[in-house]
């Protein structure tokens, strides 16, 4: 009876995923989305790479398991039988113990070369732009440009970039933890108060992006959502002038919402 559920319940699987709408990256991979800057094609290759290793782990102890249910099952006409008994093999011993080692260290090898130039900052890059997460909203200063973008937990401010440059990101907070989240940059990063954090990205990709908050900060954090507009340099020149014609110069520091849900902000 155990066997049937357990084979119903793998073909019921297989089933469903033949039938649903996803690609074998999908289902192989768990869903990443594809990446829209360079550094976020690092994460890619990490995460692909893990997955691979997991599935050739799974199909290895799977194989095994299979075949330790076939030689070592019980036989008809020899129901008493038992398989022979091994204790204290140093091989097998030393297999289980050094074949996790391996693939531990294998992974902390691959996040060692992986994980520094997602956070390493250097001398190159195009402009800055500094972000100021606060309960409940955005506000984002073109540093170089000197003119900023606010949004409200009504209204959702949006990010324009320009594409192909490489952009420095300098992160704040006046209030809570809050983290930036790009989900097609495949990159978050905490925004603390009393720190600043900072990263760079170049986004290859045209178009709007969802970005939102991903630290649990209050209230109104599942309205702590912002878009990022990537485009052409001449329209991202555009854009900044216009911000400026509307009269948003200068550099935000301290945004604030008062009770009547009203951003107050403080130039420099």
């Amino acid at each position: 009876m155990r066997r049937r559920l357990i084979g119903g319940g793998a073909l019921a699987a297989f089933v469903v995923l033949g039938t649903s709408a996803c690609t074998p990256q999908e289902v192989l991979f768990i869903g990443l989305p594809e990446p829209t800057t360079e550094q976020g094609e690092i994460v890619q290759n990490f995460w692909q790479g893990a997955w691979i290793a997991a599935w050739l782990v799974g199909l290895l102890t799977w194989g095994l398991m299979v075949w330790s249910f076939v030689a070592y099952r019980k036989r008809k006409g020899r129901p008493d039988e038992m398989p022979v008994q091994t204790r204290y093999n140093l091989p097998i011993e030393a297999l289980y113990t050094f074949a996790p080692l391996i693939v531990v260290f294998g992974i902390f090898a691959f996040a060692l070369r992986d994980g520094p130039p997602l956070v390493d900052v250097t001398d190159d890059y195009d402009h800055t732009v500094s972000v100021v997460g606060f309960r409940w909203s955005w506000n984002f200063n073109y540093t170089d440009e000197e003119a900023y973008e606010i949004g409200t937990p009504q209204e959702n401010p949006t990010l324009w970039l320009p594409v192909d440059e490489r952009v420095r990101f300098q992160l704040n907070s006046p209030d809570v933890i809050h983290s930036f989240w790009v989900p097609a940059w495949l990159f978050k990063l905490d925004v603390v108060p009393g720190q600043t954090n900072q990263f760079e990205v170049t986004p290859t990709q045209t178009g709007t992006f969802a970005g939102k908050c991903a630290e649990l900060c209050g209230t109104d954090h599942s309205r702590m959502l912002f878009n990022v507009k990537v485009v052409t340099r001449a329209e991202y020149d555009a854009h900044i002038a216009e911000l400026k014609r509307d009269g948003q110069s200068g550099q935000l520091v301290t945004p604030r919402v008062n009770s009547e849900g009203d951003v107050r902000s403080y130039n420099k």
